[in-house]
């Protein structure tokens, strides 16, 4: 019923804006017929204006270079630049919406958003604004929109961003980005990871809940309205003007505001533009979240939602297949459902059968990197025999449907030492020491735990694939990771199993610190998957994308059998 009704307001309000949108272009036309007559009848020279007498706001696209012309070299004083079409590569902000109502809203958020697609067509593009706006805010927490800000924008930006306009920024002495766009949506990005001074962007109307209720936004601009650009330049720099400006080419407004900069202005042309190669990033992207792992275009989105039902229905069916069916069964027919499984072992197979190499204590330790849940099932599956799994966080959920053992810890080295002892000694033990997952190619600090725990050490070298769906998630439900991971039409499970460590390179055998066999095997894993090794924990991913400690539950360690 709620949404019904916000339904209604919502056409209510587009009929309203196409009316008055109607009614103000009709006036325009006629007012335009009304001066064409006048100049007809008063014919004079300034009429016709020469070239050379033209204003510099009504030159033509080519009156301004394009940004491939901008010298490298050169040091920029202030800079003026736009965002969308500019700073990045595309001109639609549609995505960017899409992310907002799907990540920080909800897929029926999302749904409606993609289903107002159509009907912007007919709309200028500030109505097109303001009704995507209204769509994606309309009743949004502010700290939901401030997480996805923080947590799943930046990724999309970084990969979309013009390299030859981020140099000139980098190069300026003071960078300001004027953008139609609500500023919530870029404010932050710009400022930690381009290091602008300051953003303009149009303010969206806030409302407040009662003193628990938090801060939500109404879906409607303030009353300033959407920011024209050339007047914001004005008001920002006063009678000062800036030294550069960046416009986009596909943009009127850009070149009203270009023509205010002193020395020189560039367009932006989408011809010309490069991606940012990923060692250029101004900061590294080691962590963000959401689900969505594509830029969700309308065409893109579209065959999301198309997709749903059945990739729904191949989740579960993958799912059960993995719990109930013997490992060489599961493997055929996960692998005719579209799941790619790259699987080497380099170890020597008469050493891996050989009871006489085995360590006196029990099992095999293994020590994977982490990228989802369901590294220690793939590694369980591809070995053909049941594992134990040490973890953390794990929801109940996945506790229960876990198809091996799990045994979660407590983050009391000396407690989890004696439970990891136990389980090695009942036989394989999986441990992902880096504690957390990593969706980037880095390898987070490892603990050094497992170090101590025995000299019969084998790295796995795991990373995964998807297309659609991310499979792990730092502020969303920790229980739907394995169903999301799934749920991609052909995710992709790589697990190369490296040479047992030798013994001069252990803590028992060869005397080396915990702390050292643990970097040489981070160094070692890092090395045979390309990824950049890092001293970042657990800690500091969730700090930066929940705003808490990642810890699930604290209750004591408990083990599942299935």
């Amino acid at each position: 019923m709620v949404f019904h009704t916000v339904l209604l307001k919502l056409a209510e309000w587009v009929v309203y804006q196409l009316l008055a949108n109607s009614c103000y272009r009709a006036a325009r036309k006629v007012q335009s017929c009304g001066c064409f007559f006048l100049r007809i009848r008063n014919p004079s020279p300034k009429s016709n204006p020469s070239p050379q007498s033209t204003p510099k706001h009504h030159l033509p696209p080519a009156g301004f270079p394009s940004l491939a012309k901008f010298a490298g070299g050169n040091k920029v004083g202030t800079l003026a630049c736009d965002f969308q079409g500019a700073l990045l590569r595309s001109s639609s902000f549609f995505p960017y919406f899409m992310l907002v109502a799907f990540e920080a809203g909800s897929i029926l958020r999302a749904l409606v958003l993609l289903l107002s697609y159509p009907a912007l067509w007919f709309l200028d593009s500030d109505l097109q604004l303001k009704v995507m706006i209204f769509i994606t805010f309309r009743g949004l927490r502010v700290k939901d929109m401030e997480s996805a800000a923080r947590a799943v924008l930046p990724k999309f930006y970084l990969e979309n961003l013009h390299f030859q306009a981020y140099q000139v920024v980098a190069s300026s002495g003071s960078a300001v980005v004027f953008t139609s766009v609500p500023r919530v949506m870029v404010d932050l990005f710009l400022k930690e990871y381009l290091g602008v001074e300051d953003v303009v962007g149009t303010e969206l109307v806030q409302v407040s809940r009662g003193k628990n209720g938090g801060n939500y936004f109404t879906g409607f601009v303030s009353g300033n309205g959407l920011v024209v650009k050339h007047r914001a330049v004005k008001d920002w720099f006063g009678d000062r003007k800036p030294d550069v400006g960046i416009g986009s080419s596909s943009s009127p407004q850009d070149y009203l505001f270009l023509s205010l900069c002193k020395v020189e202005a560039y367009v932006a042309n989408k011809e010309d533009s490069n991606k940012m190669p990923r060692d250029k990033y101004p900061k590294p992207l080691v962590f963000h979240d959401g689900r969505l792992a594509f830029l969700p275009t309308p065409a893109a989105t579209l065959a999301m939602f198309l997709w749903l039902p059945i990739g729904i229905f191949l989740a579960f069916f993958r799912l059960f297949v993995g719990i109930l069916l013997p490992y060489k069964i599961a493997l055929l027919l996960g692998t005719m459902s579209g799941v790619r499984i790259d699987f080497h072992d380099s170890r020597d197979r008469a050493e891996t059968e050989d009871p006489k190499t085995r360590n006196r204590g029990g099992g095999v330790l293994y020590v994977c990197t982490h990228r989802t849940l369901l590294d220690p099932v793939f590694l369980s599956t591809c070995l053909q025999k049941p594992l134990t799994a040490v973890t953390y966080s794990l929801s109940k959920m996945s506790e229960v449907i876990a198809p091996i053992r799990t045994v979660r810890l407590t983050r009391e080295r000396e407690r989890d030492g004696e439970t990891m002892q136990r389980m090695l000694a009942e036989g394989d033990l999986v441990v992902c020491p880096e504690g957390t997952t990593c969706r980037e190619p880095y390898l987070l600090r490892f603990s050094s735990l497992f170090a101590e725990l025995s000299d019969e050490i084998v790295p796995v070298a795991v990373n995964t694939t998807v297309g659609m769906f991310y499979g792990t998630t730092a502020s969303g439900l920790k229980c739907l990771d394995p169903i999301f991971f799934l749920m991609n039409p052909r995710p992709r499970y790589s697990v190369r199993i490296l040479e047992k460590l030798p013994a001069a390179m252990t803590c028992g055998g060869g005397g080396k610190s915990s702390l050292e066999v643990a970097n040489y095997i981070q160094r070692q894993l890092g090395g045979v998957l390309g990824f950049e090794c890092t001293s970042l924990t657990r800690r500091d991913k969730y700090l930066m994308l929940a705003g808490n400690e990642g810890i699930v539950d604290s209750s004591p360690p408990t083990s599942t059998k299935h």
